[in-house]
C-alpha cells in the first residue's frame, strides 16, 4: 500500500444514493464493504461523513434558521449518518466508533486525537463526526484537520464524478478532467470540488488529496495503492 494512515471524506449526499433525501441501504452497505476491503488490506482508517442528505446548513437560512443555528442542525446530521456507517460496519464484523466534536455521550465518544489516532492503528475505523464543532465551517475543512491532525498519510475525497474538472462535468459536456493539480492553481482557478479554507489547509500542511469516483467499487483501494485513479492534488 502507497498510504498506511487513510482519512477518507464521503459526502452526505453520496449516501442518498438515487433518493432525494435519507440513506440508501444499498449504499450504505457499498460504502462500508469498502472500508472493510481496505482495513483487511492493513490500512488505518478514518471517515469524515457530511449530512447534507439530511440538513444542510447553509440552505436553512433560506427557511428562516438563522447560520449559527443551522450549522449547528447540519452537524447533528452528520452525527446520524456515523452512526448509520458504524452500524453497517459492525455488521460486517468490523471495529467501528463514532467520535464527536461536541460532547454526545452516550451516543458516541467525545473526540480526542490521541484515542483516535490509537484506535485506528489497532484496526478500528475511527468515524469523526460533528465536523470542526463550530459553525461557518464545512466537512470538508474538518476532514482536512482531522486528517492533519491524526497525521494521515492522505486525505480521499469520494465523490461521484471520477475527479476534478475544470466545471461541473453533470452540467458542461465539455469540463476538462485535470489528472494532478496543484492547490495554488485550484485555488486560482476556485474550483468548486472543496471551499478555499480546505484546499488552503492542505496546501499549508502539504497534504496530498485524491479526488475519486467512490461509487465504482474498487476505487477506493486503488487509490491507496497509489495506482491512477480521479485526480491528485498536491503542492507540487
Amino acid at each position: 500500500m502507497k498510504y498506511k494512515r487513510i482519512l477518507l471524506k464521503l459526502s452526505g449526499e453520496s449516501l442518498q444514493g438515487k433518493n432525494n433525501f435519507g440513506i440508501d441501504p444499498g449504499m450504505l452497505d457499498s460504502f462500508s464493504a469498502q472500508a472493510v476491503e481496505l482495513v483487511n488490506a492493513g490500512s488505518e482508517l478514518g471517515i469524515v461523513i457530511g449530512g447534507g442528505n439530511i440538513f444542510r446548513g447553509l440552505s436553512g437560512t433560506g427557511s428562516g434558521i438563522d447560520r449559527v443555528t443551522g450549522d449547528q442542525m447540519g452537524m447533528l446530521a452528520t452525527v446520524i449518518n456515523s452512526l448509520a456507517l458504524e452500524s453497517a460496519l459492525r455488521r460486517k464484523q468490523c471495529r467501528a466508533r463514532v467520535f464527536t466534536s461536541i460532547r454526545m455521550e452516550p451516543v458516541a465518544e467525545f473526540y480526542k486525537r490521541d484515542t483516535v489516532v490509537e484506535k485506528m492503528k489497532k484496526g478500528t475505523v475511527c468515524i469523526l463526526a460533528g465536523g470542526t464543532g463550530n459553525p461557518y465551517f464545512t466537512t470538508d475543512t474538518a476532514a482536512v484537520l482531522r486528517a492533519v491532525e491524526t497525521e494521515c498519510d492522505v486525505l480521499l475525497k469520494g465523490t461521484r464524478v471520477d475527479g476534478v474538472y475544470s466545471d461541473d462535468p453533470e452540467k458542461n459536456k465539455n469540463a476538462v478532467k485535470y489528472d494532478k493539480l496543484s492547490y495554488n492553481d485550484a485555488i486560482d482557478k476556485q474550483l468548486k470540488v472543496m471551499d478555499q479554507t480546505a484546499f488552503t489547509m492542505c496546501r499549508e500542511n502539504s497534504l496530498p488529496l485524491i479526488v475519486f469516483n467512490m461509487n465504482i467499487k474498487g476505487n477506493l483501494i486503488k487509490a491507496v495503492r497509489g495506482e491512477t485513479t480521479g485526480t491528485l492534488l498536491n503542492n507540487h
